[in-house]
């Protein structure tokens, strides 16, 4: 299987509910793939993960720790 098939599909099968899949899909129409690095896919199958894990990630009070 190519490498553009697969990532069609790894877009199809991540719910679009996920912000961080969200903006993945802004940044890819502005970032052609030749100027992607490696590890794209990767550090953005990761981030979606971690926000799809339970608990409350919102650090809306300003305090990161």
């Amino acid at each position: 299987m190519s490498d553009e098939i697969r990532h069609i599909l790894d877009r199809l099968r991540t719910s679009r509910d996920n912000i961080v899949t969200r903006a993945r899909h802004m940044v890819e129409y502005h970032v052609p793939p030749e100027r992607r690095g490696p590890g794209w896919d990767r550090h953005w199958r990761e981030l979606e993960a971690y926000l799809d894990l339970p608990g409350h990630w919102s650090a809306k009070d300003g305090n990161d720790e």
